[in-house]
């Protein structure tokens, strides 16, 4: 056992598979554990690398193990695919990690935080709660336009509808499931204002979330999804790999020495890249009222691609910002235009 320098661990919600190896990739370890039997062996064991795949309880896996002292890293389960042999076993998926740890190019998932997974959390519960209140808003739209009352878009009209309700002849049974529904809504409405002034709150003493609300276009919840999410960036070697976990460079079939550059990837997490997308329609719709380089560029692209293509190409740029915003602990400044002599 004191020859095992890599750790691969199959995680599950009550047993966990290990497989250790020695440096030379040969198999010394094969067990089956449950998630208390694990950590007291791991606690008991000598410091070597530990990997696992990045998914539910990794993260928090991997700091109660980086407390006893051994290097935790988490591999995206897509990259450990292709290294699993023949038939797929709970063995098997853990030796497959120990081979994909043990390539020299392998890219890792940094752990997140207490903090960050928190935060993250608060963030896909409000997801959820804005999907229930769309929801809701449509079936009140759908039920009355069955009736030939069609109400205008928005939210704003919703929440007058019990006078809405007053004004027209409805059947007493609608009516009832209607103001249950608008009651549904205002509950929707209240939590979802209750966590964005948490998120408001938590922001204002996040460093890096303030930094990256100097960003044009950027505005609280795409800084705090962000802080959530990349932390200090130290994993991504430069902007564009940040642009890239997201999705937001273009997608590349070359061969024959011939490139071939196609739409945006569209990898990695899609709220963060629609997030982003977002700012950038933003930033654009008050593309009259902003100066400086980067509304030229802007308006330079503007002039000769359409705008959704603009919109993706200054979602990535917005993104190779926060980069250097959060590895360089600066904020944005805006810089005036080169003139050209």
């Amino acid at each position: 056992m004191q020859d095992v320098t890599l750790i691969g661990i199959d995680l599950g919600k009550h047993s966990f598979h290990v497989h250790g190896q020695d440096r030379h990739g040969k198999a010394l370890l094969r067990k089956k554990f449950s998630r208390r039997q694990l950590v007291e062996f791991l606690a008991k064991f000598h410091a070597c690398t530990v990997v696992m795949e990045a998914c539910a309880g990794a993260h928090h896996m991997a700091r109660q193990l980086a407390g006893y002292g051994h290097d935790v890293k988490l591999i995206s389960p897509q990259f450990v695919k292709p290294f699993v042999k023949s038939n797929k076993n709970d063995f098997v998926d853990a030796e497959a990690i120990c081979e994909a740890a043990s390539r020299p190019s392998m890219r890792f998932v940094t752990p997140k935080n207490e903090a960050q997974q928190t935060l993250s959390a608060l963030h896909r519960v409000r997801e959820s709660l804005v999907h229930d209140r769309t929801k809701a808003c449509n079936q009140i739209h759908a039920f009355l336009l069955e009736f030939g009352i069609s109400l205008p878009k928005g939210y704003a009209v919703i929440r007058r509808l019990p006078v809405i309700l007053a004004e027209q002849r409805l059947p007493l049974r609608l009516v009832q499931v209607l103001e249950r529904l608008h009651a549904h809504f205002k509950y929707l409405d209240e939590q979802i204002a209750q966590i964005e002034k948490e998120l408001a709150a938590q922001l204002a003493d996040d460093d890096l979330g303030q930094r990256l609300m100097s960003v044009p276009g950027i505005g609280p919840i795409t800084a705090s999804v962000l802080a959530s999410e990349v932390g200090d960036c130290k994993q991504y070697r430069c902007g564009r790999d940040l642009a890239a976990a997201f999705g937001l460079v273009p997608r590349q079939y070359s061969t024959g020495g011939k490139n071939n550059l196609l739409g945006i990837s569209k990898r990695g997490d899609k709220k963060v890249r629609y997030l982003l997308v977002q700012c950038a329609k933003a930033y654009m719709r008050q593309l009259n009222y902003q100066t400086g380089q980067l509304a030229c560029w802007v308006r330079a692209m503007r002039a000769r691609r359409h705008p959704n293509v603009v919109a993706c190409a200054l979602a990535s740029k917005l993104a190779r910002i926060a980069w250097a915003i959060a590895t360089h602990h600066t904020t944005f400044e805006v810089r005036e235009a080169r003139i050209p002599a």
